[in-house]
Protein backbone atom coordinates (compact mmCIF):
# COMPACT_ATOMS: atom_id res chain seq x y z
CA UNK A 1 0.00 0.00 0.00
CA UNK A 2 1.30 3.76 -0.88
CA UNK A 3 2.75 5.96 1.75
CA UNK A 4 -0.06 8.78 0.92
CA UNK A 5 -3.14 5.67 1.17
CA UNK A 6 -1.62 4.93 5.04
CA UNK A 7 -1.41 8.34 5.51
CA UNK A 8 -5.03 8.92 4.42
CA UNK A 9 -6.59 6.01 6.71
CA UNK A 10 -4.91 6.97 9.53
CA UNK A 11 -5.75 10.50 9.00
CA UNK A 12 -9.73 9.89 8.71
CA UNK A 13 -9.65 6.70 11.66
CA UNK A 14 -8.16 9.71 13.69
CA UNK A 15 -10.62 12.77 12.74
CA UNK A 16 -13.66 9.93 13.00
CA UNK A 17 -12.17 9.28 16.66
CA UNK A 18 -11.31 12.31 17.98
CA UNK A 19 -13.08 12.91 21.23
CA UNK A 20 -12.52 8.80 21.61
CA UNK A 21 -9.17 9.37 21.51
CA UNK A 22 -8.74 12.22 23.00
CA UNK A 23 -11.09 12.23 25.73
CA UNK A 24 -12.18 9.06 26.55
CA UNK A 25 -9.46 7.06 26.68
CA UNK A 26 -7.32 9.64 29.63
CA UNK A 27 -10.53 9.43 31.54
CA UNK A 28 -11.05 5.66 31.45
CA UNK A 29 -7.29 5.28 31.83
CA UNK A 30 -7.44 7.71 34.52
CA UNK A 31 -9.87 5.73 36.74
CA UNK A 32 -7.82 2.47 35.71
CA UNK A 33 -4.72 3.97 36.75
CA UNK A 34 -6.01 5.01 40.23
CA UNK A 35 -7.77 1.82 40.92
CA UNK A 36 -4.46 0.16 40.09
CA UNK A 37 -2.65 2.47 42.76
CA UNK A 38 -5.57 1.79 45.23
CA UNK A 39 -5.51 -2.22 44.38
CA UNK A 40 -8.63 -2.68 43.72
CA UNK A 41 -8.22 -4.70 40.19
CA UNK A 42 -6.95 -7.55 39.78
CA UNK A 43 -2.99 -8.00 39.68
CA UNK A 44 -2.88 -9.36 36.23
CA UNK A 45 -4.43 -5.71 35.15
CA UNK A 46 -2.77 -3.49 37.50
CA UNK A 47 -0.59 -1.57 35.68
CA UNK A 48 -0.17 -4.24 32.96
CA UNK A 49 2.84 -3.04 30.34
CA UNK A 50 0.48 -4.31 27.50
CA UNK A 51 -2.27 -2.59 28.17
CA UNK A 52 0.01 0.31 29.33
CA UNK A 53 1.55 0.80 25.91
CA UNK A 54 -1.48 0.24 24.01
CA UNK A 55 -3.33 2.77 25.69
CA UNK A 56 -0.35 5.12 25.65
CA UNK A 57 -0.24 4.33 21.31
CA UNK A 58 -3.72 5.09 21.60
CA UNK A 59 -3.73 8.18 22.48
CA UNK A 60 -0.41 9.38 20.72
CA UNK A 61 -2.39 8.73 17.18
CA UNK A 62 -2.94 12.12 16.83
CA UNK A 63 0.71 13.19 17.01
CA UNK A 64 2.10 10.60 14.57
CA UNK A 65 -0.89 11.39 12.07
CA UNK A 66 -0.43 14.66 12.53
CA UNK A 67 3.57 14.73 11.68
CA UNK A 68 3.60 11.65 9.24
CA UNK A 69 2.90 13.75 5.60
CA UNK A 70 6.46 15.62 7.40
CA UNK A 71 8.60 12.82 7.91
CA UNK A 72 11.29 12.40 5.04
CA UNK A 73 14.73 11.54 5.21
CA UNK A 74 16.06 14.23 7.32
CA UNK A 75 13.15 14.49 10.07
CA UNK A 76 13.73 10.45 10.16
CA UNK A 77 17.25 10.87 11.35
CA UNK A 78 16.59 13.80 13.35
CA UNK A 79 13.98 11.80 15.39
CA UNK A 80 16.49 8.76 15.54
CA UNK A 81 18.81 10.61 16.71
CA UNK A 82 16.27 11.88 19.66
CA UNK A 83 15.58 8.43 20.20
CA UNK A 84 19.16 7.41 20.71
CA UNK A 85 19.50 10.46 22.79
CA UNK A 86 16.11 9.65 25.21
CA UNK A 87 17.72 6.00 25.87
CA UNK A 88 20.95 7.63 26.76
CA UNK A 89 20.58 9.94 28.66
CA UNK A 90 17.83 8.03 30.93
CA UNK A 91 20.41 4.91 31.33
CA UNK A 92 22.79 7.49 32.56
CA UNK A 93 20.25 9.09 35.09
CA UNK A 94 19.44 5.81 36.25
CA UNK A 95 23.08 4.08 36.45
CA UNK A 96 24.68 7.56 37.81
CA UNK A 97 21.87 9.42 39.44
CA UNK A 98 22.99 12.74 36.75
CA UNK A 99 20.97 14.59 34.98
CA UNK A 100 18.03 13.45 36.87
CA UNK A 101 19.25 12.52 40.37
CA UNK A 102 18.79 8.89 41.90
CA UNK A 103 15.56 7.34 40.49
CA UNK A 104 14.81 4.33 39.79
CA UNK A 105 12.16 2.53 38.03
CA UNK A 106 8.91 1.02 40.51
CA UNK A 107 6.74 -0.66 37.79
CA UNK A 108 7.72 -2.52 34.66
CA UNK A 109 6.85 -0.64 31.79
CA UNK A 110 7.45 -3.74 29.09
CA UNK A 111 10.80 -4.59 28.15
CA UNK A 112 13.54 -3.05 29.49
CA UNK A 113 17.35 -2.05 28.13
CA UNK A 114 19.74 -3.10 30.05
CA UNK A 115 17.45 -3.95 32.58
CA UNK A 116 17.40 -0.10 33.40
CA UNK A 117 15.74 1.55 30.93
CA UNK A 118 12.03 0.96 29.39
CA UNK A 119 12.94 0.17 25.75
CA UNK A 120 9.37 1.77 24.62
CA UNK A 121 10.83 5.56 26.46
CA UNK A 122 10.50 7.09 23.70
CA UNK A 123 6.90 6.92 23.49
CA UNK A 124 6.53 8.48 26.73
CA UNK A 125 9.38 11.17 26.26
CA UNK A 126 8.87 12.34 22.86
CA UNK A 127 5.60 13.81 23.47
CA UNK A 128 6.61 16.54 26.16
CA UNK A 129 9.35 16.99 23.56
CA UNK A 130 7.31 17.29 20.42
CA UNK A 131 3.75 18.73 21.54
CA UNK A 132 6.12 21.61 23.46
CA UNK A 133 7.62 22.66 20.34
CA UNK A 134 4.41 22.32 18.47
CA UNK A 135 2.29 24.22 20.68
CA UNK A 136 5.08 27.39 20.82
CA UNK A 137 5.02 27.01 16.80
CA UNK A 138 1.15 27.09 16.64
CA UNK A 139 1.00 30.12 19.95
CA UNK A 140 4.20 32.02 18.49
CA UNK A 141 3.69 32.33 14.80
CA UNK A 142 6.70 34.32 13.35
CA UNK A 143 8.14 34.93 16.69
CA UNK A 144 9.66 31.16 16.32
CA UNK A 145 12.07 32.73 13.89
CA UNK A 146 14.11 33.94 16.77
CA UNK A 147 16.73 31.28 18.51
CA UNK A 148 16.04 32.60 21.61
CA UNK A 149 12.34 32.99 21.63
CA UNK A 150 12.32 29.37 20.83
CA UNK A 151 14.14 27.95 22.80
CA UNK A 152 13.04 29.80 25.84
CA UNK A 153 9.34 28.94 25.04
CA UNK A 154 9.85 25.60 24.47
CA UNK A 155 11.44 24.96 27.48
CA UNK A 156 9.36 26.91 29.40
CA UNK A 157 6.39 24.31 28.16
CA UNK A 158 8.74 21.11 28.58
CA UNK A 159 9.37 22.24 32.37
CA UNK A 160 5.82 22.65 32.94
CA UNK A 161 4.62 19.12 31.21
CA UNK A 162 7.14 17.65 33.79
CA UNK A 163 5.65 19.44 36.75
CA UNK A 164 2.74 17.93 36.10
CA UNK A 165 3.73 14.64 34.76
CA UNK A 166 6.46 13.54 37.81
CA UNK A 167 4.23 14.38 40.84
CA UNK A 168 1.09 11.95 39.20
CA UNK A 169 3.97 9.55 37.94
CA UNK A 170 5.46 9.54 41.61
CA UNK A 171 1.62 9.23 43.48
CA UNK A 172 0.89 6.36 41.20
CA UNK A 173 3.91 4.50 41.82
CA UNK A 174 5.83 4.52 38.63
CA UNK A 175 9.01 6.03 39.62
CA UNK A 176 10.45 7.66 42.35
CA UNK A 177 13.35 9.23 43.69
CA UNK A 178 15.93 7.94 46.49
CA UNK A 179 15.47 10.77 48.53
CA UNK A 180 12.53 11.95 47.53
CA UNK A 181 12.37 15.86 46.29
CA UNK A 182 10.81 19.23 47.47
CA UNK A 183 8.01 19.38 45.05
CA UNK A 184 5.82 16.28 45.62
CA UNK A 185 8.77 14.23 46.20
CA UNK A 186 10.03 15.20 42.72
CA UNK A 187 13.90 16.66 43.42
CA UNK A 188 14.85 19.96 41.51
CA UNK A 189 17.59 18.34 39.88
CA UNK A 190 14.97 16.58 37.68
CA UNK A 191 14.42 19.70 36.09
CA UNK A 192 18.14 20.38 35.42
CA UNK A 193 17.91 17.24 33.24
CA UNK A 194 14.75 18.33 31.80
CA UNK A 195 16.46 21.53 30.56
CA UNK A 196 19.06 19.65 29.30
CA UNK A 197 16.66 17.57 27.36
CA UNK A 198 14.69 20.32 26.02
CA UNK A 199 17.64 22.33 25.06
CA UNK A 200 18.69 19.20 22.77
CA UNK A 201 15.06 18.30 21.42
CA UNK A 202 14.82 22.31 19.94
CA UNK A 203 18.22 22.11 18.47
CA UNK A 204 17.59 18.93 17.14
CA UNK A 205 14.24 19.24 15.88
CA UNK A 206 14.37 23.03 14.58
CA UNK A 207 17.49 21.51 12.28
CA UNK A 208 14.91 18.49 11.40
CA UNK A 209 11.64 19.70 10.53
CA UNK A 210 11.09 22.29 7.45
CA UNK A 211 9.50 25.14 9.34
CA UNK A 212 7.44 26.66 6.77
CA UNK A 213 5.74 22.76 6.02
CA UNK A 214 5.15 22.04 9.49
CA UNK A 215 3.49 25.91 10.26
CA UNK A 216 1.55 24.85 7.44
CA UNK A 217 0.47 21.02 8.68
CA UNK A 218 -0.29 22.99 11.88
CA UNK A 219 -2.77 25.20 10.06
CA UNK A 220 -4.32 22.28 8.33
CA UNK A 221 -4.37 19.48 10.79
CA UNK A 222 -7.56 20.29 13.44
CA UNK A 223 -5.77 17.15 15.79
CA UNK A 224 -1.91 17.22 15.83
CA UNK A 225 -1.98 18.33 19.05
CA UNK A 226 -4.79 16.35 21.11
CA UNK A 227 -2.32 14.40 22.80
CA UNK A 228 -1.50 17.40 24.39
CA UNK A 229 -5.45 17.43 25.25
CA UNK A 230 -4.92 13.91 26.68
CA UNK A 231 -1.76 14.88 28.72
CA UNK A 232 -3.65 17.48 30.68
CA UNK A 233 -7.08 15.64 31.30
CA UNK A 234 -5.34 12.28 32.04
CA UNK A 235 -2.17 14.02 34.35
CA UNK A 236 -4.33 16.87 35.82
CA UNK A 237 -6.90 14.47 36.70
CA UNK A 238 -4.33 11.61 38.56
CA UNK A 239 -2.95 14.85 40.44
CA UNK A 240 -6.47 16.04 41.69
CA UNK A 241 -7.11 12.66 43.20
CA UNK A 242 -3.84 12.79 44.80
CA UNK A 243 -4.14 16.49 46.18
CA UNK A 244 -1.26 17.32 44.16
CA UNK A 245 -2.80 21.28 43.09
CA UNK A 246 0.36 22.88 41.53
CA UNK A 247 0.48 20.06 38.62
CA UNK A 248 -3.67 20.40 38.61
CA UNK A 249 -3.52 23.95 38.07
CA UNK A 250 -0.70 24.02 35.12
CA UNK A 251 -2.38 20.83 33.74
CA UNK A 252 -5.58 23.63 33.12
CA UNK A 253 -3.40 26.50 32.02
CA UNK A 254 -2.07 23.81 29.33
CA UNK A 255 -5.39 23.23 28.30
CA UNK A 256 -6.41 27.24 28.46
CA UNK A 257 -3.31 27.77 26.17
CA UNK A 258 -4.70 25.56 23.62
CA UNK A 259 -8.20 27.17 24.01
CA UNK A 260 -7.08 30.28 23.85
CA UNK A 261 -5.15 29.16 20.63
CA UNK A 262 -8.12 28.34 18.96
CA UNK A 263 -7.18 24.74 18.71
CA UNK A 264 -10.44 23.37 19.50
CA UNK A 265 -14.01 23.70 21.33
CA UNK A 266 -14.76 21.69 24.66
CA UNK A 267 -17.96 20.79 23.10
CA UNK A 268 -16.82 19.30 19.78
CA UNK A 269 -13.16 19.24 19.98
CA UNK A 270 -12.67 20.92 16.64
CA UNK A 271 -12.01 23.86 14.69
CA UNK A 272 -14.67 26.69 13.63
CA UNK A 273 -13.49 25.85 9.72
CA UNK A 274 -12.79 22.55 8.11
CA UNK A 275 -8.86 21.76 7.87
CA UNK A 276 -7.40 19.68 4.87
CA UNK A 277 -4.46 17.43 5.02
CA UNK A 278 -1.10 19.03 3.68
CA UNK A 279 0.31 18.60 0.35
CA UNK A 280 2.10 15.77 -0.56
Amino acid sequence: MERRAVEGRLDSLIRDNRVTIAITFPLVGTVLLIAAAEGVVPRSLAFNPFLLLGAVMVMRLPLIGGLAPLINRRVATGLSGLVGFSWGIELLGVTTGFPYGDFEYLIELGPMLLDAVPIALPVFYFPILLNSYLLCTLMLGDRMESLPIRFLSVLLVVITMDLVLDPGAVALGFWGWDAGGAYYDVPVQNYVGWLISGIVAVGVLTLSFDADALDRRLDRCEYVLDDLISFGILWGLVNLYFGNLVPVALAAALLVALFRADWFDFAGLTRTTPQQPIEQ
